[in-house]
């Protein structure tokens, strides 16, 4: 406990430092008047923080005398301060953090000790495919910019040490970088392009993750003990960026051929980087025959062999500079003249490793060469894997134009109007013919034209860094047969991976059946060759049925579809679209991992990275090698000491909670006939389309119900109220429900069942982050409606229901008393959170009262932007919300 207290005082000292130095950047910028306010609102909020008596109300009193102006100052301040404060709290987890290795070696030992062989680790460790998809979800509010100077900040923090003398020493160079934030714009003017989302996805590659792989790799030869071969690689990277189309019109084939020639004009920029430091330092004579063949007659064969790869890849950049369709043609038609194979490159520099250690220099192969032969494994020359995702819906859309203009071989019917078995027969018969589907030069409607144009691009030598094509809402065997008839149509011969993405309910429930019917069609199972993909969609399963009830049927889905697959004999790997959010699948990797049901982890793992939780997760290197280490750790235990198959007891508590939640869940969401307005009202849903957060748009469908919202503004608003209602309604009732002879049931799961206890753990951290006072606060600012203010007094109900429901059904006094840590993390962010709150509700309240629909005059400039920032730094403050 002493460890804990010291860690907290550090840490509370850092962020005292940081917000007086902001406090004196603000003072001197804006002078005595707004540096007291500030004071004044700290000191209210942290004294009703520490003394349980509410001070929103004295705190409310002040910002209403306040200016437009003013009150958008005092949130910059605020936001500011959570930021700062969240920058200390990451170094302090980093200083704080067991050494670089220990869960490796940790989870090795515990291999060992039940009864398994180093060759049985090195086999498993040899096959593993973990594989971290970086997404563009907008949930990642702060600007680039910012990011830039507060990642400086955290280096300067680092750099300084514990000591006093340090951090004296330190302390310019801190209010310079503070000052430097201060006075840069949080919000951003424009929304990015998706060609702007990859290039952020880019820079977290090459500031992180190129340094952090190689690395990686090292830490765990030194669990194992043993070295590695030079292709070793556990863990690869792909993205989203630039190829989820999914509900977002920006993106287009046009734009994705223009994202894959900047993601190879960054691979070839730090592949050459890596190349000049090889040519100054291999510098030796004595080589192999094999190098030797390469560079004939070369006095310095090394050089000469690594001189002519950069001769080739200065090419190679030169052509992705320019991402014309000329220059796509050009790599078709002059193979030898741009580099698109990864195995050559990886050819070349492996005769050079071989060539050093054939001769003795072992101690030379294993240092910078090794690390590029390693990052050419797990980056590439497309610096990292792109996915296709498309909505199942375009594809049919697309299907049916052209069937109707096909006519007469489809009958008087389109597409669309066909039973399932009718397409599957149709599309069945197309995929084994040979005639083409349409001629090239077909006039059809611009989104069918869309859909077939981002088909073509992938026949492209160029493209060949797209692995995947992802369906979202997939519900059926011709969703994937559609997709590959489209790319047989324009020429794709490659065999692509198809990965069907199942995200309802129903969908889920259905998931095996699906597969089961796909795996049967003998032209698939050779298309597939004994491999598939599926995607569990974690974030419209949970804002369709609520938290429980959905992950209780992904559980389920994954242990059918495994089941599925076993008996056609396909290897299947399950990708997880996670979000950063409770109410979005949101867990730590490692309980993640070791949650997932016994048998269906088999050293493959691929999973979302989303929004900001790739900066807090890997926007830094020494972070980035902690995450990915709990991956290689986790995935390693739930291969090789999987959890415990549920129990039939257990199955039928979790089939009566789901049912009990799904129910009382929809009952609220779908049924209740104030839910909507009370949504609209309650929240600032409406206000974060004001947020550019991301190139696409909040919603699929310009409508205004719940159903086309997506699931990341859904978790958003509600986390912004802290009421946190996605990732509890419906569990309140399920739990409140239980019957006292039931609840021994409920502890044993708890205490032998990873799933369940995550989804305890996750449900208390969540609960823990809600706020009644807070909440209340808005409905006193927003309501006005007596059906809206009822159920939103219902909905605070039900919360403190679930409460203390789940004190009681963990024997604990209050939420977090085993976790000190996060409780105390959380704590020193009220203290800023609190007006935050207090000034978005007022904002809210002035915006709204500001807007004349006769004349559609909007809120003063001060108060549209204080909002937002508002926005942001509750968002900055809760960190995982959405």
């Amino acid at each position: 406990m002493n460890e804990i207290t010291d860690q907290h005082k550090h840490l509370r000292e850092d962020v005292r430092l940081l917000g007086d130095l902001l406090g004196q950047v603000i003072h001197d910028d804006r002078g005595q008047v707004l540096f007291d306010a500030i004071e004044n609102v700290r000191k209210m909020a942290k004294t009703g923080r520490a003394t349980g008596a509410s001070t929103l109300g004295d705190i409310r009193e002040l910002v209403r005398g306040l200016d437009d102006e003013t009150v958008l100052q005092l949130a910059r301040a605020f936001h500011q301060f959570l930021n700062l404060a969240n920058i200390a709290e990451s170094h302090h987890a980093l200083l704080n953090a067991e050494p670089l290795g220990s869960q490796l070696s940790r989870t090795l030992d515990l291999l060992r000790q039940r009864g398994l062989s180093d060759e049985d680790l090195l086999r498993v460790i040899a096959d593993l495919d973990i594989e971290l998809v970086l997404t563009a979800h907008p949930t990642e509010i702060m600007r680039r910019t910012l990011i830039i100077k507060y990642d400086a900040l955290a280096a300067r923090l680092k750099e300084a040490g514990q000591s006093p003398e340090a951090r004296e020493a330190s302390r310019e160079h801190l209010h310079r970088l503070i000052a430097s934030a201060w006075h840069t714009d949080e919000i951003r003017r424009e929304r990015p392009t998706p060609q702007d989302e990859a290039r952020w996805g880019f820079a977290v590659i090459e500031s992180s993750l190129w340094r952090a792989l190689p690395e990686l790799v090292r830490v765990l030869e030194h669990a194992l003990g043993v070295e590695l071969p030079a292709d070793a690689c556990p863990v690869r990277f792909a993205s989203w960026m630039g190829g989820d189309r999914d509900g977002n019109p920006n993106v287009t084939a046009a734009v994705t051929r223009e994202v894959i020639m900047l993601a190879r004009w960054e691979a070839a920029e730090l592949m050459l980087r890596d190349l000049e430091d090889l040519i100054d330092s291999l510098s030796m004579q004595q080589a192999s025959a094999a190098l030797a063949d390469l560079a004939p007659g070369a006095a310095e064969p090394y050089r000469a062999v690594l001189k002519d790869l950069r001769t080739r890849l200065q090419a190679t950049q030169a052509w992705a500079a320019s991402p014309s369709d000329d220059s796509w043609e050009y790599a078709r038609l002059h193979p030898d003249a741009v580099l698109l194979d990864d195995d050559w490159i990886y050819a070349r520099l492996a005769r050079c490793y071989d060539s050093l250690r054939e001769c003795g220099m072992d101690v030379i192969a294993r240092g910078p060469l090794k690390d590029t032969l390693r990052r050419v494994r797990g980056f590439g020359l497309g610096l990292s894997a792109l996915d296709i995702r498309q909505n199942a819906e375009r594809h049919t859309a697309a299907l049916d134009e052209i069937t109707a203009w096909l006519g007469n071989d489809t009958g008087q019917r389109s597409y669309a109007e066909w039973n399932e078995a009718e397409r599957v027969a149709w599309l069945s018969s197309e995929l084994e013919g040979r005639r083409p589907l349409v001629p090239e030069d077909w006039a059809c409607s611009d989104d069918t034209r869309e859909v077939l144009d981002t088909c073509a691009l992938l026949a492209a030598p160029a493209a060949n860094s797209v692995r995947c094509y992802v369906i979202s809402m997939a519900q059926a065997p011709s969703d994937v047969l559609v997709v590959a008839l489209l790319l047989k149509a324009v020429g794709v011969q490659r065999r692509l991976r198809i990965v069907p993405l199942f995200e309802t309910l129903a969908d889920l429930n259905a998931a095996a059946d699906v597969l089961d019917r796909l795996l049967g069609l003998p032209w698939y199972r050779e298309y597939c060759d004994s491999e598939q993909q599926v995607m569990i969609g974690y974030s419209d399963s949970a804002k369709d049925a609520g938290q429980l009830a959905a992950a209780w049927a992904q559980y389920r889905a994954q242990e059918a579809l495994y089941a599925v697959a076993d008996r056609h004999g396909v290897t299947l790997t399950l990708f997880h679209g996670r979000g950063g959010a409770v109410g979005r699948g949101g867990a730590p990797a490692r309980g993640a991992i070791l949650s997932q049901p016994p048998g269906t982890v088999e050293g493959r793992f691929r999973v979302t990275e989303q929004g900001e939780m790739i900066r807090w997760k890997l926007g830094q290197t020494d972070m980035a090698l902690g995450t990915l280490e709990t991956y290689i750790s986790a995935v390693l235990e739930a291969t090789l000491m999987p959890p415990p198959s549920p129990s039939a007891g257990w199955r039928a508590c979790m089939d009566t909670l789901a049912a009990r939640a799904t129910a009382a869940y929809r009952g609220v969401v779908r049924d209740t006939p104030a839910f909507v307005s009370l949504f609209k009202q309650l929240t600032p849903e409406s206000e974060l389309g004001q947020l550019a957060l991301a190139s696409r748009p909040a919603r699929r469908k310009p409508t205004t119900g719940i159903a086309d919202l997506r699931a990341i503004p859904w978790v958003f608003a509600w986390t912004q109220i802290r009421l946190m209602l996605p990732a509890w309604l419906g569990t309140d009732e399920a739990l409140g429900g239980v019957e006292p002879n039931d609840r021994d049931t409920l502890a044993e799961m708890i205490a032998r069942w990873p799933f369940f206890a995550m989804q305890m753990d996750m449900l208390e951290m969540v609960l823990a982050k809600s706020d009644r006072n807070i909440t209340e606060l808005y409905i006193q600012h927003l309501l006005s409606d007596p059906q809206e203010v009822e159920l939103a007094g219902t909905l605070l109900e039900r919360r403190d229901r679930l409460v203390e429901s789940f004190l009681a059904l963990r024997g604990e006094q209050a939420l977090l008393d085993e976790n000190p840590v996060l409780k105390q993390n959380l704590t020193v962010r009220d203290t800023y959170l609190d007006p935050l709150h207090l000034l978005q509700a007022e904002l809210l309240a002035r915006a709204r009262d500001s807007i004349d629909e006769s004349t559609s005059e909007r809120p003063p400039a001060y108060v549209h932007q204080a909002l937002k920032v508002t926005m942001a730094g509750i968002a900055s403050g809760l960190r995982n919300t959405g």
